[in-house]
């Protein structure tokens, strides 16, 4: 039975992946900094780790008897004063360090699709640098770049709820966004095939207007969806720079990239979007479940 340690195993895709490891029969030690919400997924784990990636200290024994490493560790919104680098970089850096200090045989690393589209973006580039390094590692290794989450449509429906959503650009371009469960599945294959590199996405393609008028669609009011022009998008964002915190310039430099490109991945899994939103919509009291865990749950700056 192969062991496997999940880093970022609290965040949105690791709890979906630690579930998918353990029932497909391997061995899963799950990684986080928060013991609560650790404590919330270890029904599915053998066995539960606290520790802080940014401290290698915190780590010690953390690969003692694994297999292969898995991490989906990166910023989802900056808090307590570390930067991409920090996190996206050296936190997966150090793991990677413990892996082959360890003798881990592989390491599969979540990325994202299109980044070498983005490398002007400070998330990307600290993303893209532990990438570079990994692919020069000793490590059997595979680097799966999925096109997004429908967890990241939600937002959609937060503006959909609002009465009005905004798109970038005039609303053409392409996404198949992916449910955490069927990555999760993706990933669980990734570890034992020979692919050092997976493009991966769900199985419809929207345009983002598309996924604006399924948001009004789901929640029954008429659409409202104002375009904003990429050059007026283009001139915001780089005032943005000066005026704002990373913390909140480079989510939005992030967003105003991918959502005015097309972000297309080779199709996988069977869950549907409309269906997602319905969920969402219904279950958690019209309310988006992105916007139950913002208002649940304490911030922190690694899955």
């Amino acid at each position: 039975m192969k062991k496997i340690l999940v880093a970022g195993a609290s965040g949105y895709l690791g709890r979906y992946v630690v579930k998918t490891f353990k029932q497909r029969g391997f061995w899963v030690r799950a990684l986080g900094r928060n013991a609560a919400k650790l404590n919330s997924i270890g029904e599915y784990a053998d066995e539960l780790f606290i520790g802080e990636v940014t401290d290698p200290i915190s780590l010690d024994g953390l690969c003692d008897g694994i297999d292969v490493v898995f991490s989906s560790v990166g910023i989802t919104r900056q808090e307590d004063g570390l930067t991409y680098k920090d996190v996206d970089y050296q936190g997966n850096r150090n793991l990677l360090t413990i892996a082959e200090e360890s003798g881990v045989s592989k390491f599969v690393y979540v990325h994202v699709l299109n980044a070498e589209k983005l490398q002007h973006i400070a998330m990307i580039e600290a993303k893209q640098a532990f990438v570079d390094e990994l692919k020069q590692s000793a490590l059997d290794h595979t680097v799966i770049c999925p096109s997004g989450f429908f967890s990241d449509m939600e937002e959609f429906l937060s503006m959909a709820r609002s009465g009005r959503v905004y798109l970038f650009g005039d609303g053409s371009n392409r996404i198949n966004p992916i449910h955490g469960a069927d990555l999760a599945e993706v990933c669980a294959i990734a570890l034992e095939g020979p692919e050092p590199q997976l493009d991966v996405g769900g199985p419809e393609v929207f345009t983002y207007r598309e996924i604006a008028e399924l948001a009004f669609d789901v929640i029954g009011k008429p659409g409202k969806i104002t375009c904003l022009p990429k050059k007026l998008v283009a001139s915001a964002v780089r005032v943005l720079r000066w005026v704002t915190p990373i913390k909140t310039y480079g989510p939005v430099q992030f967003l105003t990239a991918v959502m005015t490109m097309d972000v297309v991945g080779e199709p996988h899994g069977a869950r549907r979007l409309a269906s997602h939103f319905r969920s969402c919509y219904e279950t958690v009291g019209h309310k988006t479940a992105n916007e139950l865990r913002h208002s649940s749950m304490p911030t922190k700056h690694h899955p």
